[in-house]
């Protein structure tokens, strides 16, 4: 009783600390464990084509050479079977890799065709981890759940901020780490790593959540900044062949310098033949370029995406900053560790709340 009379009197400010404390230290033993595995698989994610090189030796023993007539054989015979989209083979991964409509990827040798490879969430640790990443293994449903931690993580990270705010002229010894004793340990690892590497912190949670509400983060962005989505053209129907061959050949010289990466698979009476393209200067892996032709090989759009008004390019940067994928292997490296973080501070915080809870 006199505690709860003493805590009642104390300054709103105190009260305000201690409610905040309490929030932080609880939410983050709950959703930040979810967080906290989800990022660690992030950390493996970020080396995804350097493991499955590993795994699979074969799928590097290429030349990363796109023949329009192999892509015309792989088209003709997996598309019956839900083939939607082909990578072309690059120096990274010098095959064809092929996304199909249930999620599982195949891969294909560029010489031939053959196929090299079969992948799916359930057979595959790497697919598996990228589907818990990404959607927490719930499709849609996981994607909202995933998102609402996000939200959540990321009030941690500012409430921690928030409490550990110290009044003027004490940041450095704000930030001082203890070996001892352990209460004291534990709070100031915690803390201070939290502190020093909350850039770092933000940078993989806000881009994370900018991607699952991509659609809302883009509007707003390109509100404020400028810039809106290129339609591409409507073509008429037509089942015409098409000539693979010229239409990669086409589509690699539409826009000057850029990376042909991906192609996707029309229907068998859908008159546009689309390829997505990594323009010079592009951070996207993959490019958000893109090149579309008639069933006869003529562009009828050539969309070069560095182009993009700032806000849309502001948007187009989430993925590739939360994957590694600007600044080269020290940015690769710099993502991985910090998917590294959440656990950190998981376990720090947890650990200070036991030490403290058995000092009581």
């Amino acid at each position: 009783m006199a505690t709860t009379v003493a805590a009642s009197k104390a300054p709103p400010r105190r009260r305000l600390r201690a409610a905040l404390s309490w929030l932080h230290l609880w939410t983050g033993l709950t959703a930040g464990l979810v967080f906290a595995l989800a990022s660690l698989a992030g950390t493996v994610l970020v080396f995804h084509v350097d493991l499955l090189k590993l795994q699979h030796p074969q799928l590097a023993q290429h030349e990363p050479v796109a023949d329009g007539r192999v892509l015309a054989q792989l088209i003709e015979r997996w598309r019956p079977e839900g083939l939607r989209s082909l990578d072309l083979p690059r120096e990274e991964l010098p095959v064809w890799q092929a996304y199909f409509e249930d999620g599982h990827r195949q891969y294909f040798a560029p010489e031939d065709g053959a196929l090299l490879l079969y992948r799916s969430h359930r057979d595959d640790v790497l697919l598996w981890l990228h589907e818990w990443h990404v959607d927490l293994l719930g499709g849609k449903t996981g994607r909202e759940v995933w998102g609402v931690i996000g939200w959540i993580s990321l009030a941690m990270i500012l409430i921690g901020l928030y409490l550990w705010w110290p009044k003027a002229g004490r940041y450095l010894a704000q930030l001082k780490v203890h070996a001892g004793p352990p209460v004291r340990r534990w709070l100031t690892w915690h803390r201070s790593a939290g502190v020093i590497l909350l850039p770092l912190l933000l940078l993989g949670t806000v881009t994370g959540v900018g991607m699952v509400y991509s659609k809302g983060f883009q509007k707003a962005l390109t509100g404020a900044f400028g810039g809106k989505n290129v339609a591409a053209p409507e073509l008429p129907a037509s089942s015409a062949p098409i000539d693979w061959t010229h239409a990669i050949a086409q589509a690699r010289i539409a826009i000057p310098e850029a990376r042909l990466a991906r192609v996707s698979v029309p229907d068998p009476d859908e008159g546009a033949v689309s390829f997505r393209a990594q323009a010079h200067g592009e951070w996207h892996p993959v490019g958000r370029s893109t090149i579309v032709l008639t069933r006869d090989g003529r562009v009828v759009q050539a969309f070069d995406a560095t182009t993009h008004g700032l806000g849309m390019r502001m948007s187009q940067a989430f993925y590739p900053l939360h994957i590694g994928a600007v600044g080269g292997s020290t940015m690769k490296w710099i993502t991985a560790f910090i998917g590294l973080l959440p656990m950190f501070l998981l376990v720090t915080g947890f650990l200070f709340w036991r030490r403290r809870r058995g000092k009581r």
